[in-house]
């Protein structure tokens, strides 16, 4: 039987690898205090489990959806992104609702790239830039994010003729793994790049609801002229604790949007029209709720950081998303020093080499860990030195 060729340039997925160890060390008996993935604990609002569970009930909900999404959801997209960013958006042609944005950013690299055509993608990054990338037979050329750079693109770096080809360019801030975050100058800076290149900036502003301090994350259609080039994605999973629903949007730039939406009406279906309708409930109701939340994760963002530091291990503090991204210790690499800690403690952090080859010599760990288990963690590392 034969496969396809891709599939061999396909690594396998970081957290398919990760939940298998950790998989196994459960069923040895060891209990794991894992902060790998960043999957909101902090309860879904009430009244958006209501409105699933009354939109279930009827009928109209379980039909086939519109491949595009209901017109009231993209009515509600549209109207977020305008009270939220400033930005106006028309409904039809520069909003498209996903099934996450996973999703979203896998197809536009098939709407995108033609075999062998170069997408710039960040390192560390967001696994399914590159991949969508190799599922696309595109060539991922790596942007490696460096400390001494702020964990940002170096756009000088990048080779003439390697921005000349390229087609496509993925961004993500505040940014996962490493929590970094960019200003507005930086998103001027890349718009510019992006229109003298002719390059479809897709930008994932997964995390804009989470942050901290005086920092608010911005848009980068907030920039002039970035609808011309410019998609962004956004998702509910974080902002809204609903993860597992998958819903999700992207938003901008009109011939891209189009494209995608020409290769998803050709994959996948609409999204459950219940999920519709609780995701515009989440975007048109009340959103004070949300500073609370904010502080949830920045309570722990404030523990975690200098009981780590105290115990030799180098951490940044984050103006926003939901990671903290630290240093492996010397003499580690970053998948000995993560598989190590948990041999040793039960508590896992995610290896920085999983997000890319820049990632190595660091790790990732989430806030999205409850209080009681982050104070247990904290308890086990106390017996550990680096």
């Amino acid at each position: 039987m034969k496969f396809a060729t891709r599939l061999s340039n396909l690594p396998p997925y970081l957290f398919v690898e990760v939940n298998k160890r950790l998989a196994a060390k459960r069923a040895e008996g060891m209990d794991v205090l894992d902060f790998g993935m960043g999957d909101p604990d902090v309860p879904t609002p009430a009244n958006l489990l209501d409105t699933m569970c009354e939109a279930i009930h009827h009928h109209d909900q379980m039909r086939y959806p519109n491949y595009f999404g209901m017109p009231k959801m993209r009515q509600a997209i549209s109207d977020w992104y305008r009270r939220r960013f400033g930005v106006t958006l028309d409904r039809d042609r520069e909003v498209l609702p996903l099934i996450g944005s996973k999703e979203g950013i896998a197809h536009m690299a098939v709407a995108m790239l033609d075999p062998g055509e170069i997408a710039l993608v960040p390192d560390p990054g967001y696994p399914a830039y590159q991949f969508g990338t190799l599922l696309a037979d595109g060539v991922p050329y790596m942007m490696p994010l460096l400390e001494k750079n702020g964990f940002l693109p170096d756009l000088d770096a990048i080779p003439a003729h390697i921005a000349e080809k390229a087609v496509i360019m993925w961004l993500n801030y505040p940014n996962n793994p490493t929590g970094a975050t960019c200003d507005m100058n930086y998103l001027e800076q890349v718009v510019a790049f992006a229109r003298k290149h002719d390059i479809g900036l897709c930008f994932d502003n997964a995390y804009s609801e989470i942050y901290y301090d005086d920092y608010c994350p911005p848009s980068i259609l907030q920039i002039p002229g970035a609808k011309e080039v410019a998609v962004e994605f956004n998702s509910l999973s974080k902002a809204y604790s609903l993860a597992g629903a998958r819903i999700g949007m992207v938003v901008g730039n009109e011939r891209m949007i189009e494209a995608l939406g020409r290769v998803k009406s050709n994959i996948d279906s609409g999204i459950f029209n219940a999920v519709q309708t609780t995701a515009i409930a989440a975007l048109e109701g009340d959103q004070s709720w949300m500073p609370a939340r904010n502080a949830i994760y920045q309570r722990r963002r404030d523990l975690l950081v200098p009981a780590l530091c105290k115990l030799g291990l180098e951490v940044q503090s984050p103006k926003a998303s939901l990671y903290l991204w630290g240093k492996v210790p010397k003499g580690y690499n970053s998948w000995d020093f993560s598989f190590g800690l948990l041999d040793r403690t039960g508590v896992f952090f995610t290896p920085g080499s999983g997000f890319g080859p820049s990632g190595e010599g660091y790790f990732r760990l989430s806030l999205t860990v409850p209080d009681a288990l982050v104070e247990q963690a904290l308890l086990r590392l106390e017996k550990v030195r680096f």
